[in-house]
């Protein structure tokens, strides 16, 4: 597809008449106006085959148009697509041109765009011949007043001057495009850094124009074409009123302003009145063009400005976003959700009333198609219209027909809003009364979705190619594995965790210990006599388990488990391993033998005295219970734990790996039945009473422990006061005096007392600032509340065992630890509105209940939650919108791009090496990856893995194992691939496990999977109070900062130079001089005011490293080092604002983003092209450059890479429909417009806004295979 400017020739031939009159429709007879703009002559008539004059009708074939007053006899949807046409008294210029920065006229005439704009609006004058005249010179530009003084000075024939349109037009006339090309480009050589810049800005539009062949001239218009009616209809309102579209009126006010004017020129009135004239006309038309734009007033009505063309194609309502990237669809309906918690994974509940209109159209064809049954006569076919009847009626007929079309008919689900992929999927529906529809509870957490409200939107599939893709693609059991991570995204939640949690439990004992049971059965029999509960240890023969993965050598053996634990292992496929413990070796090796009791071997050991009886106890005494993570004695093992929602992730990330997508989502269904069923039976309740603090409680507490409390606070006032200080002595003794008091009234009374003196050091002595005071109050009470937390901790982890509260929260339900403290502890410091830390604590917890004023101060945090949430949706949303505009093309496209580079992957820590945590594991950076080299066994050198060889799970465990840290991998930074990815750089398909395959479309992918957890990160920037240079930019608004590779707040330091720092000097306001010295050069940094250094003097930097604290701008890195250590910067730095918000997101999701922001590249040196230096192109255009180049013989250009945000980056796009459709459409278009660009069409947005299949998946020429079945005998 090719835009381009249009002629005055052309803009005639789409014309079907022109437009003459500003009248629009007779408010008599309601009939079109001749030769306005509704007429019928021009645009066809307003119904079908009928003319205006009422004489002829739809007769014969042979009159083409009424011969009384001439409409053309057709369909009346014609004035959908005719346009008219109105010709101009005096020519305008486009706004688009003009006014948009840089203006394209005022480069192209080497002028001000101010002047252009005094010249188009008639305001100056422009000298064209200046005759023989001296002081006039041609392009001198005259004022108003300058102009008549050498008119009457030298009269009008002397010389000869211009304004208005028709000066741009002459202007632009007499332009040599390849004259001025060829001067620019002498000029060139030999021009200053800053006219350079200017000169090759001109070059360009020079360029466009002679490459584009559109004329220069065009962009001044002598006609300009009016809309077809239909697509700017008057309708008539009730009171007899009419409304009418924004385009009628300003054409209106054109048409007008044009008529005065031809009539001005036919009565030769004065040069001042038709001047006047001419500029209204040119306003009316940037009106219409492109209303209220750059400080113009914008036409109004009744206070709104009206709506021109620019403003239909702009924006979210505009013709891209609204009408040709989101289309109403049919055959679709929504309605509330409920929860179906007998459904199937790939089952949703549809309303009868909802399905009969949906499936509307194949009930009707089965109603007419259908066998007539005995009762009916043979001869009695049922007609369309009847059929319809009969479904409005619910008649028995269509409800058979519905039920045999709904079972193998699948519907797509959507919730809004469609974060990523899952948020649409596909089921089989099942018929339900009711109206409301019924969900999976397993596939709310794809979804998003809850049962408080939510609503969910029902789609049918009507090709037989769209119900294959849904079922095959889409249903719900085959979408698993989250495409962000490759993690179950259908884990069990809530009810269903609790339930599990509940089942797994194992108790000491209880009645019947240790009984032993011939089998299952037996063991259920027990428990229905009540002779057992769900969590008492019992021992069954392992013999009787053959359907789990036990080695035969054990058959003879008991197993120590519980009824709880028989139960829940009956949900997986047969094979699988027995599960006894929460624990990765029961999970992936086998149940550990230390459950396994051989109780002949062990009666022998005891002779003839011993007792199968004795066996068992001794048996059940090795298990104990674990309190306040104490070391387990030797020769003992600790009791297991319950299954929790984590371990729950695992057991069906293994069932999928060994099993497959069907056994998987049977064993969920079996999963969610057992939770649902077990969290009814436990009764688990919750009350204000089952929060309770005993740690520490005198009335509890034995010496020991009221010792170990005295302990905790005595190494708590050791962090801030000094042993020297007479406070420190008073502290002691209060804390020897009060040991009948709680731990935190003692806790909150000492600081208290610490608070005060810090009042006092800072308001009597002096001795430390406001400052310094603010800071050492908020680290105190920090740390008390974390000691407190400390505390709850212990005590909730020891006396657990049957409060529900906590069972909740360990077994991953709802709720966590914090809750407990603010619900047992101490709320602790609150911020203000504007971010700031209060020195106010909240010493009361929810249990006690809040004083007034404690109250109060929590409403800021709850205000600003509220604010923060409705912020962060809008701002994650733009993003996404963003991401998947600049990665939407990146396609799978080959097997093999054949390149030999790599990165080099290893841990990302926080900060360095020695002193944090890692952030992102090597083990998740190279499993589904292919490796770029041999990876090879430290010790014994074999080769664990060749080059260009997928690295799986197994074999990611023997590079772990091998002790290996750090490997070459295949990765998108380096991918070759001419247009999108290949198979060996990308890896493999995170929601399969499998490769990943050609025509996936992993952009948008991409773009979804970082863009959906960005509700999850936070807003805040957090302010340390007052202090400046401590805000750390996180969440959200750091990614959009990477992301737009933005200058970041607190910008570090970093070196340019290879070498030595030699000396850091103090400098006056807090400042450092920083100096580094190599063999060659030296460099000397000033820090900004306050700014540590990070390095010491002695140190070796290297190029891009940090100086002071604080984060790197990316641009500067690029400028000092290479390409690979900004690609790797920015994807640590991403990678750890979201893992630290508990977010885990693949590597290649972000290096796809990261390789377009790198895509395009800045000509530096031309060599033997006609490239212009500074142009922006992208990599792969250049490649075929210097390949062409080097061919010819010629020398190749020389050019740099360029880092570019996202918004630019999507917006430097090759397709104009994709960059039009994202943002700043006017200027996209006029750009495109003047060089003639042609839109190839391969990216997705292109495909969808013309209509067509992406170019991805099925959609992909290269991936339809077709197979013709061949005739079958019988």
């Amino acid at each position: 597809m090719q835009l381009g400017i249009a002629s005055p020739e052309e803009i005639r031939s789409w014309s079907y008449g022109e437009v003459k009159k500003h009248e629009t429709i007779n408010y008599r007879t309601l009939k079109p106006e001749r030769d306005g703009l509704f007429c019928e002559v021009i645009f066809g008539p307003t119904r079908d085959y009928q003319c205006a004059c009422g004489k002829s009708k739809r007769t014969s074939e042979r009159q083409a148009r009424c011969d009384r007053c001439g409409v053309e006899l057709t369909d009346s949807k014609v004035r959908r697509e005719r346009m008219g046409h109105i010709e101009l008294a005096a020519p305008v210029v486009h706004t688009w041109f003009f006014r948009n920065t840089p203006s394209k006229i005022a480069l192209l005439l080497d002028m001000k765009s101010k002047v252009v704009e005094d010249i188009v609006y008639l305001a100056s004058y422009i000298v064209v011949d200046p005759g023989n005249i001296e002081e006039l010179y041609k392009g001198r530009i005259l004022t108003e007043q300058e102009n008549s003084y050498y008119q009457r000075l030298y009269g009008p024939r002397r010389f000869k001057s211009l304004t208005g349109a028709e000066a741009i037009k002459y202007l632009l006339q007499e332009l040599d495009l390849e004259e001025t090309y060829n001067e620019l480009r002498g000029e060139l050589m030999n021009a200053s850094k800053l006219k350079r810049e200017k000169i090759v800005k001109r070059l360009e539009v020079v360029e466009s124009f002679i490459k584009s062949g559109n004329k220069p001239e065009w962009m001044v218009m002598e006609v300009i074409p009016v809309l077809p009616p239909d697509l700017r209809p008057m309708v008539q309102l009730d009171g007899g009123r009419f409304a009418t579209t924004d385009l009628n009126d300003l054409y209106r006010r054109i048409l007008n302003r044009n008529s005065r004017l031809k009539k001005q020129f036919e009565q030769r009135a004065p040069n001042l009145i038709t001047k006047n004239e001419k500029r209204m006309l040119q306003e009316a038309v940037d009106a219409l063009i492109d209303n209220g734009r750059r400080n113009r007033k914008p036409v109004m009505e009744r206070n709104r400005p009206l709506k021109s063309l620019s403003d239909l194609l702009r924006g979210k309502q505009g013709r891209f976003r609204q009408n040709l990237l989101g289309k109403r669809v049919d055959y679709s309906g929504r309605s509330v959700i409920v929860v179906g918690p007998d459904l199937q994974m790939y089952q949703c509940g549809i309303p009868r009333e909802m399905a009969l209109i949906l499936f509307k159209p194949f009930i009707i064809n089965a109603i007419i198609n259908r066998e007539p049954d005995g009762n009916e006569s043979p001869t009695s076919k049922i007609s369309i219209k009847r059929a319809k009847e009969m479904i409005e009626e619910g008649h028995p007929i269509a409800m058979t027909e519905l039920e045999k079309i709904v079972v193998e008919h699948p519907v797509l689900l959507n919730r809004a809003p469609t974060l990523h992929r899952l948020g649409i999927q596909a089921f089989e529906p099942k018929l339900v009364e009711g109206k409301a529809i019924r969900l999976h509870p397993l596939v709310c957490p794809a979804f998003n979705a809850d049962f408080d409200g939510d609503q969910m939107a029902v789609h049918v599939p009507l090709s037989a190619e769209a119900q294959a893709e849904a079922r095959v693609l889409m249903l719900a059991s085959k979408n698993i594995l989250a495409p962000k991570d490759g993690k179950p995204i259908v884990t069990p939640s809530q009810d269903m965790v609790l339930g599990n949690y509940y089942l797994t439990i194992e108790r000491s004992g209880l009645p019947n210990e240790g009984r032993i049971f011939k089998d299952m059965f037996e063991v259920e029999l027990a428990y229905e006599k009540e002779e057992i509960t769900l969590h008492t240890k019992i021992f069954v023969p392992i013999r009787t388990l053959k359907r789990y993965r036990f080695n035969k050598e054990d058959y003879h053996k008991y197993i120590l488990t519980t009824y709880g634990k028989l139960i829940f292992n009956t949900i997986f496929p047969d094979g699988f391993v027995y599960l006894n413990e929460p624990t990765h070796e029961n999970l992936i090796k086998e149940t550990p033998s230390k459950y396994f009791l051989d109780i002949r071997a062990e009666l022998e050991k005891l002779g003839p005295d011993g007792d199968s009886k004795q066996v068992v106890r001794n048996f059940l005494d090795k298990f104990v219970e674990i309190k306040n993570n104490q070391k387990v004695p030797e020769g003992k093992y600790a009791e297991p734990n319950p299954f929790n929602k984590k371990f729950l992730g695992l057991i069906i990330s293994e069932i999928f790996k060994q099993y497959g997508l069907a056994e998987t989502s049977k064993a969920l269904d079996k999963m969610k039945d057992l939770g649902f069923k077990y969290s009814t039976l436990a009764g688990i309740t919750v009350s204000a009473f089952d929060i309770v603090v005993q740690k520490f409680n005198p009335a509890y507490s034995t010496s020991e422990e009221k010792q170990e409390a005295t302990e905790m606070l005595i190494k708590f006032i050791n962090k801030f006061i000094s042993p020297h200080d007479p406070l420190y002595k008073e502290l002691i003794v209060y804390l020897n005096n009060s040991k009948d008091q709680t731990f935190k009234e003692r806790l909150l009374k000492v600081c208290d007392k610490i608070v005060l003196k810090y009042d006092e050091e800072f308001a009597i002595y002096g001795t430390i600032t406001q400052d310094e005071k603010r800071k050492h109050i908020i680290a105190l009470w920090t740390k008390a509340k974390e000691v407190i937390e400390e505390v709850i901790k212990m005590d909730v982890k020891n006396n657990f065992k049957d409060n529900h509260i906590y069972m909740m929260s360990d077994s991953g339900a709802r709720g966590n630890i914090a809750n407990f403290v603010q619900l047992a502890g101490m709320r602790g410091l609150m911020a203000k509105p504007s971010g700031e830390i209060m020195e106010i604590p909240i010493k009361k917890s929810f249990r006690e209940g809040l004083t007034m004023s404690e109250f109060f101060i929590s409403t800021h945090g709850a205000r600003k939650g509220s604010t923060d949430t409705a912020l962060k949706t809008a701002e994650s949303g733009y993003l996404t919108r963003r991401l998947v505009d600049v990665a939407q093309d990146v396609i799978v496209s080959e097997e093999d791009c054949g390149t030999d580079r790599g990165i080099l992957v290893s841990d990302i820590y926080e900060l360095d090496e020695e002193t944090s945590s890692i952030v992102v594991p090597f083990r998740d950076r190279i499993v589904g990856r292919f490796a770029a080299k041999p990876i090879m066994h430290p010790e014994t050198k074999k080769v664990i893995v060749n080059a260009n060889e997928f690295i799986d799970e197994n074999k990611a465990d023997q590079i772990i194992e091998a002790g290996i840290k750090q490997a070459y991998v295949r990765t998108l930074l380096t991918c070759n691939s001419h247009s999108g990815v290949c198979v060996k750089c990308y890896g493999s398909d995170l929601s399969t496990g499998k490769q990943v395959e050609i025509g996936e479309a992993v952009g948008i992918i991409a773009a979804q999977s970082i863009g959906e957890p960005g509700t999850q990160l936070t807003m805040r920037t957090f302010h340390l109070g007052g202090v400046a240079g401590d805000d750390i930019t996180q969440g959200l608004p750091r990614i959009q900062e990477l992301f737009e590779a933005r200058e970041p707040k607190g910008k570090a330091i970093i070196s340019e130079i290879r070498g030595k720092v030699v000396a850091i000097n103090e400098e006056r306001d807090n400042r450092m001089q920083i100096v580094i010295r190599n063999a060659v050069e030296e460099k000397t940094y000033l820090t900004d005011s306050g700014k540590l250094p990070i390095v010491k003097v002695g140190d070796e930097v290297e190029p891009g490293q940090r100086l002071v604290e604080g984060l790197i701008h990316p641009k500067e890195l690029l400028r000092v080092t290479t390409v690979e250590d900004v690609q790797n910067y920015i994807l640590a730095e991403v990678q750890k604002v979201y893992r630290s918000q508990g977010v885990e997101i693949s590597d290649k999701h972000i290096e796809i983003i990261i390789r377009q922001m790198l895509q395009k590249i800045t000509i530096v040196n031309e060599g033997q092209t006609d490239i212009l230096p500074g142009t922006i192109m992208s990599k792969s255009e250049f490649h075929d450059v210097v390949n062409q180049c080097i061919k010819n013989g010629k020398q190749p250009p020389i050019a740099k890479p360029l880092l570019l945000g996202i918004t630019r980056a999507s917006l430097r796009s090759d397709s104009f429909l994709s960059a039009a459709s994202f943002q700043e459409t006017t200027r996209v278009l006029t750009e495109a417009a003047i060089r003639g660009k042609i839109d190839y069409l391969e990216g997705l947005k292109e495909n969808v806004i013309i209509g067509g299949l992406i170019p991805a998946g099925t959609g992909l020429v290269e991936n339809v295979e077709y197979e013709f079945a061949e005739e079958v005998e019988e």
